[in-house]
């Protein structure tokens, strides 16, 4: 019976100790979020840039973890954020908190009343869930199922930027496009669409080509910045997004989820056609673009 008593003593001493010592966490909050995983990821992403942050929130390996550095005061607070899918539609959200300077304090209080740690912690949560809640609301995506990319010849312009800055390159560039075929009296043979020939997920980062669909001729400028391609017939998941063309990438990761969940090999280059002209206003849930994530083929 000793034996039994001491070796029970020595496992809740043990456990003791890694809480107080060892655990790398003073509190955690879970919640569930009615949307993607790739959709909290840029959110959080968005969100962490009207935040006192110590450090800009960081990737970890994947778009499931991430961690930020908080500033409260004197105290700077670690979270990490866990994304785990729960269907096509719902996440689950779990976050770590730390206070680096008062950790051990923390996990003395925590298990005996509500400290304001842990109300100060609740309460960034509740904002993000805020926000996240709040831009849901302002975009659609439909997953259509297989489709083909149609074949375009067209006239384009390549740029770099980061996802959050992708319509802005579009902007940069729109005005010097669109002048140049009407100057040159190119004839138009379809919407404007935009090409992803690089997307480092770990980074956010893009490489596109901004295209306008043109009819082919000997008599196409060459003396301009504009450049010619022909862009090939491929099969492809497709979906439609309604909302800000800002967020459209919202849609590449439904895409992405959509082929993992299916089984199917995609490349992660994916090809936006615009629908509306967003310099006309109005509701942004009626703009519209057919987004498409090209099949490999093996």
């Amino acid at each position: 019976m000793k034996k039994v008593t001491a070796k029970i003593s020595g496992i809740l001493l043990l456990g003791l100790l890694w809480y107080l010592f060892v655990k790398p966490y003073d509190y955690t909050i879970r919640v569930k979020a009615n949307t993607i995983a790739g959709t909290v990821n840029q959110t959080l992403k968005f969100w962490d840039l009207s935040l006192d942050t110590v450090q800009k929130i960081k990737q970890n390996k994947s778009i499931y973890n991430l961690t930020q550095k908080l500033r409260f005061g004197d105290s700077i607070h670690t979270y990490n954020w866990k994304i785990k899918p729960l269907t096509d539609s719902t996440s689950r959200i779990i976050v770590n908190v730390k206070d680096i300077d008062n950790s051990l304090k923390n996990k003395i209080n925590v298990p005996f009343s509500d400290t304001n740690f842990e109300k100060r912690s609740r309460k960034t949560v509740l904002d993000f869930m805020s926000k996240l809640n709040e831009h849901i609301d302002k975009f659609k995506v439909t997953i259509e199922g297989e489709a083909e990319i149609p074949s375009k010849y067209v006239a384009y312009l390549p740029v770099k930027s980061t996802q959050l800055k992708k319509v802005g390159g579009m902007m940069k560039n729109i005005s010097y496009i669109e002048q140049t075929l009407l100057r040159n009296n190119i004839k138009l043979d379809g919407l404007p669409m935009l090409e992803i020939t690089n997307w480092q997920m770990d980074t956010d980062s893009l490489s596109y080509n901004f295209c306008y669909p043109v009819i082919k001729s000997d008599s196409l400028p060459q003396n301009t910045d504009l450049k010619y391609k022909r862009i090939f017939k491929k099969k492809a998941l497709k979906a439609e997004y309604n909302g800000n063309y800002i967020t459209s990438d919202r849609a590449w990761y439904a895409l992405l989820d959509y082929a993992h969940s299916k089984n199917i090999s995609v490349s992660p280059t994916p090809i936006e056609i615009f629908y509306s002209n967003p310099s006309t206003g109005g509701d942004e849930l009626s703009w519209k673009a057919e987004i498409f994530l090209p099949i490999v083929v093996e």
